[in-house]
């Protein structure tokens, strides 16, 4: 599959975490392992105004690559126990990111299986810490580019938008109200929201703050 440029990441935050649904995600580790994931969930976070984000204080040591060129992976330590990973967005210099929630497996199968220790596919990738758990990401990945040889992006068709849901953000306390949460309805890859049940899927265009 081809894959995707510089240019495919280059658009405002809200519009990138649902453009990047149906979207395959590759990981071509140094031991010529493959492990391949269909986006599925995400979730757009702005450091400016939101307070879940983890920039809207400002640039850290910590936070840094999310100020940097778009297309690039933002990896953190999530609760002690977890490594997640974010795809930079927005111009260079002003900090965005969209979190990878839940991705359907594709290719490499097997070392998912083997790393998440479950013979169950929709278990496999359906959130966050359990995708990158998957697909081997770590904090060796921290400001990867994805335009270089060992993570990148795949065209893929895009999702119709009548199966585009949306919702409020999940597992956060701060800037919760925010409708930012893209996903594929229907899907059985996708993560459960704190209810158990599944949003309603937006009927038209992008819903924003």
């Amino acid at each position: 599959m081809k894959r995707l440029g510089a240019d495919f990441y280059q658009m405002p935050t809200i519009l990138l975490a649902e453009r990047l649904l149906g979207k395959i995600f590759v990981h071509h580790e140094a031991s010529g392992r493959v492990t391949k994931g269909r986006i599925v969930e995400t979730e757009a976070y702005l450091g400016d105004g939101d307070e879940a984000c983890h920039a809207w204080r400002g640039m850290t040591e910590r936070n840094h690559v999310m100020f940097g060129p778009p297309g690039h992976l933002y990896i953190y330590f999530s609760y002690g126990c977890h490594y997640l990973a974010n795809i930079v967005s927005e111009q260079e210099g002003i900090a965005g990111a969209v979190l990878l929630r839940a991705m359907e497996p594709i290719e490499g199968i097997e070392w998912m299986q083997e790393r998440r220790k479950t013979t169950d596919e929709r278990a496999l990738m359906s959130g966050p810490g359990k995708l990158t758990q998957a697909l081997g990401i770590g904090p060796a990945h921290y400001g990867e580019s994805l335009l270089g040889d060992i993570c990148w992006l795949e065209e893929a068709p895009e999702v119709p938008m009548e199966l585009i849901g949306t919702s409020p953000r999940i597992g956060i306390s701060r800037s919760a109200e925010l409708p930012w949460r893209k996903f594929v309805t229907g899907s059985p890859h996708i993560s459960k929201t704190q209810s158990g049940a599944t949003p309603k899927k937006r009927k038209k265009g992008l819903e924003s703050s």
